[in-house]
């Protein structure tokens, strides 16, 4: 049995609900202020509703949820520096989420995203050993997403994944891996544009190697 919340705790839940959808509003109207602010509104009471009840995995998934769209709306807001705090606190949630329901394609290519983002932080930190184990953790999770759902956005996502992992780690394989998919990927015109310079480095330096 789950710890009933207060009727204070569940009319602020109520409101984090209401707020949370004004913000989703706001940001697909390109409005990432507003949908900040609103999020910003609703996150101490979602917070505080996943602490009296941890096991709640709709309160769980609601905040994870929450704490994604406000990262979004900090990026959308070239606040880059709040974004990684917001992935941090969100991977736990997201961590159950995927285990509780891991054919959730959508919820494990988000996690294999955080996990991807966040390695990326500690690369830049020049913290490789931190930086390969949560790459370690976001490739199995990319590729089960690349190979159910092999649309674009899902293979950049194992790309820039076994990016990460190839400078933050000398195995050989992902090396290989990395340089064979940037070959094909460019080839079939399914990079895009953020993975397109590392792509180009990479299969210049395959065709080099040939």
């Amino acid at each position: 049995m789950q710890p009933a919340m207060s009727a204070e705790q569940v009319t602020a839940s109520n409101q984090a609900v209401t707020d949370f959808t004004a913000g989703q509003q706001a940001q697909q109207s390109g409005d990432n202020a507003a949908a900040l602010a609103k999020y910003e509104a609703a996150l101490p009471a979602i917070r505080e509703a996943v602490r009296v009840q941890p096991a709640n995995m709709e309160m769980v998934s609601f905040l994870a949820n929450t704490l994604y769209a406000a990262a979004a709306a900090k990026a959308g807001l070239q606040q880059m520096d709040a974004v990684a705090p917001l992935f941090q606190e969100s991977l736990p949630l997201w961590r159950k989420v995927v285990s509780a329901k891991p054919d959730d394609m959508a919820a494990t290519s988000i996690l294999a995203g955080i996990l991807t983002q966040l390695g990326n932080v500690k690369l830049s930190q020049q913290d490789k050993a931190g930086a390969a184990t949560l790459y370690a953790e976001a490739l199995p999770l990319a590729r089960k997403v690349a190979g159910e759902q092999p649309a674009a956005p899902n293979k950049n996502l194992l790309f820039s994944t076994l990016v990460g992992a190839s400078q933050a780690s000398e195995d050989a394989a992902i090396q290989s891996e990395v340089k064979t998919m940037a070959e094909t990927m460019i080839s079939d015109g399914s990079i895009d544009a953020a993975n397109r310079p590392a792509a180009e480095v990479l299969a210049g330096a395959q065709a080099a190697a040939q």
